[in-house]
């Protein structure tokens, strides 16, 4: 296993990329999101491969959302923000237009982040003791378009809004119910079954697996553009309110915030 934070590697003609931060959940940091984008791309360009499976290392989680305790140094003034929310929006748009299929392997915690890479994929399947959430109220931070529409999609508006306004934790099975996963299994059996799900796919026509795959994304478009300028402004509205310096301060703090907004 690599030391590096996140990494990737291959198995034929499947490539595999590992959150390798289980000391933090996999918590990603900024240089984490830069190192993802860039393995999205060397992976999109290489026609020898068939199958990209994202997972996170240690056993304990997926991804469990942004390094919160790199908030000071990574997205505390305007300009950080403005550039960690770049590098993050396309690490996840390079998933999610990647032009072959995605796993998401879950193991533990999927929070936040982990949540928008999981949905990003375009199969999910996880261990029957993960949990799920999006915390993103907790904490004050802004959440955009393309985050909530996509788990719309997969969900439906109204367990979407459930997962968002109650920033609660959703089980697994709660999870499958609601179609955020294909999939649930006992730990033992969860590896197993991605590898040989990824193998099946990977021996299949790439012609017309691409062929899905690229109608599943024009599918996904939404038939009149969004106002994303105003949009991003909220999201960006957000990240320079009082709410967020107190939200992840009391993260750090390991106390309830208390929020005004403002």
């Amino acid at each position: 296993m690599s030391d590096e934070k996140l990494y990737g590697e291959r198995d034929g003609a499947v490539a595999k990329i590992v959150f390798n931060n289980p000391a933090k959940h996999n918590a990603v940091s900024l240089d984490m999101w830069e190192r993802y984008g860039e393995l999205l791309k060397e992976y999109a360009a290489d026609d020898s491969i068939r199958v990209l499976v994202v997972s996170g290392a240690g056993g304990k989680a997926f991804v469990s959302g942004a390094d919160i305790s790199k908030f000071e140094s990574e997205r505390a003034s305007k300009e950080s923000v403005t550039k960690y929310n770049a590098t993050s929006k396309g690490a996840y748009e390079l998933l999610y237009s990647f032009p072959k299929p995605t796993i998401a392997k879950i193991n533990g915690y999927c929070i936040g982040g982990g949540m928008n890479v999981a949905v990003g994929c375009d199969l999910r399947f996880s261990e029957d003791t993960s949990k799920f959430a999006i915390p993103a109220a907790k904490l004050g931070l802004g959440y955009g378009y393309y985050g909530v529409n996509r788990l719309s999609r997969l969900v439906g508006p109204a367990r979407a809004m459930e997962m968002f306004y109650t920033a609660r934790q959703f089980p697994a099975t709660e999870a499958y119910e609601m179609g955020l996963l294909n999939r649930i299994m006992p730990t033992a059996e969860l590896d197993g079954y991605v590898d040989e799900t990824a193998q099946r796919i990977s021996e299949l026509a790439p012609m017309t697996i691409a062929t899905i795959k690229a109608v599943n994304i024009e599918m996904g478009k939404a038939p009149n553009q969004p106002d994303h300028a105003k949009l991003d402004q909220m999201v960006l509205d957000c990240f320079n309110s009082e709410d967020y310096i107190e939200g992840r301060r009391a993260f750090m703090e390991k106390r309830k915030p208390q929020f005004k907004g403002q």
